[in-house]
């Protein structure tokens, strides 16, 4: 059995065949004509953004260019002032030494003064007096401690600046090492093009990280950090003059006080030598006249006995003659001449004990007063052997290890980053 033909669709009239034909020749024309605009501003667009996207880049090449040139400059800037503040700490390092080296060598003078004034106080009795010596090593070790006292100002001072100069650099330190990464970075943004291998697409690369800067606060920071550090350099710099000055004046006033106590140690030791021999010459003197006097003392005694025995004879004869019977127990030219014997005999034998009495007497006082001379002489004796040793003593102040001017060793100072030169990670 064949099949029956399809049952026809809607049939249409002519007119709306030939409108279906405009129509659609026409939305042809039209989507020709859309795509035709499309296509022209897509050309336009390209070769606009073509020019854009070259332009962009090209300034974005020339700002980062800029900037390297910038950074390099403030990384230059750095680096100098870095290298000036290593040499100023040196510098500051070598003026602390030497004041530490001026310090320590105050110590023998403050020795030799005070155990001068300890000799000195080993002398008795009148030759213990308060003399110009002892006056000028009073006033040598009052400097001393004074010089001393300021030195170690002057260094605590210094060791403060280094403090502060250590920090300048290391905050010079890093700043530096920033402007390097910096620099890398840029230099490395500068270098990438399209055909790099390294390039791609970023999650969100326009955002603001955290602890961002401006441009002026950028400049400001780089700024502040090397007007601190040439601040600090100029106050060092003034450390240094004023701890060179207060040293060279500190040795003048130690070394014009040296001077004065020397001189008048010499002039009390040759004052103390003036006694001894003018008490030594006393000493003989009167040693001299004890042997005289003990001679006339004997001479005196002698003459006493030998009156004593003429008194006796005149005595024995008058008192034989008053035995004379009657009349001529008379008083005649014998009998007074024996009477006005023994009264010139008395007054002969009283004069002279009393001027024997008096020669002994004399002889004790000088024999006392010898004593005392001899007690004397050897304690003037013991001032200038005293006087002598505190000479001696002070020869140490002219050997040649106090007066010397030994070189400073100098000791490589690290700066903050643990490296003696300027040298950074990145280079």
């Amino acid at each position: 059995m064949s099949a029956l033909p399809a049952k026809p669709g809607l049939r249409h009239s002519v007119s709306e065949w030939n409108s279906n034909n405009h129509q659609l020749s026409d939305t042809a024309e039209h989507e020709r004509y859309v795509s035709n605009v499309i296509r022209q501003e897509g050309r336009s667009l390209r070769n606009e953004t073509n020019c854009k996207t070259t332009w962009d880049e090209s300034d974005t090449s020339r700002r980062l260019s800029d900037r390297v040139w910038d950074v390099a400059r403030w990384k230059d800037t750095l680096e100098i002032c870095a290298q000036k503040v290593d040499e100023e700490m040196e510098a500051l390092t070598l003026s602390k030494e030497q004041t530490e080296q001026a310090l320590a060598a105050t110590a023998v003078p403050l020795e030799v003064s005070s155990e001068c004034l300890t000799l000195r106080d080993g002398r008795r009795g009148y030759e213990l007096v308060t003399d110009p010596v002892h006056e000028q090593l009073r006033k040598e070790v009052e400097l001393i401690e004074r010089v001393q006292q300021v030195l170690q100002q002057h260094i605590d001072k210094a060791f403060e600046q280094l403090c502060v100069l250590q920090e300048a650099r290391h905050q010079l330190t890093a700043d530096l090492q920033n402007k390097m990464d910096a620099l890398d970075i840029d230099m490395t943004c500068l270098s990438l093009t399209k055909k790099s291998p390294q390039i791609s697409l970023k999650t969100n690369p326009t955002r603001i990280p955290p602890g961002s800067s401006t441009p002026q606060e950028w400049v400001q920071f780089s700024q502040y950090n090397v007007a601190c550090a040439e601040e600090a350099m100029h106050l060092s710099q003034q450390m240094r003059e004023d701890t060179s000055l207060t040293r060279a004046q500190l040795q003048n006033e130690l070394d014009t006080q040296r001077r004065a106590t020397e001189f008048a140690l010499r002039k009390r030791n040759h004052h103390e030598e003036q006694a001894r021999d003018e008490l030594e010459w006393q000493i003989k003197n009167t040693e001299d006249e004890m042997a005289e006097m003990e001679s006339d003392i004997h001479g005196l005694d002698a003459d006493l006995q030998a009156k004593t025995a003429s008194l006796k004879l005149a005595h024995t004869r008058l008192e034989n003659r008053t035995n004379r019977p009657g009349m001529d127990l008379c008083r005649d030219e014998v009998q007074h001449g024996l009477v006005d014997e023994v009264h010139q005999l008395e007054a002969t034998i009283m004069a002279l004990k009393q001027k024997l009495s008096e020669a002994q007497h004399s002889l004790q006082k000088m024999k006392l007063h010898h004593s005392r001379m001899l007690q004397d002489l050897s304690r003037k004796q013991e001032a200038l052997s005293l006087e002598q040793r505190s000479m001696n003593t002070r020869t140490r102040l002219k050997s040649p290890s106090c007066t010397d001017k030994t070189p400073v060793l100098l000791v490589p100072l690290t700066n903050s980053s643990g490296r003696s030169n300027l040298q950074l990670l990145a280079q």
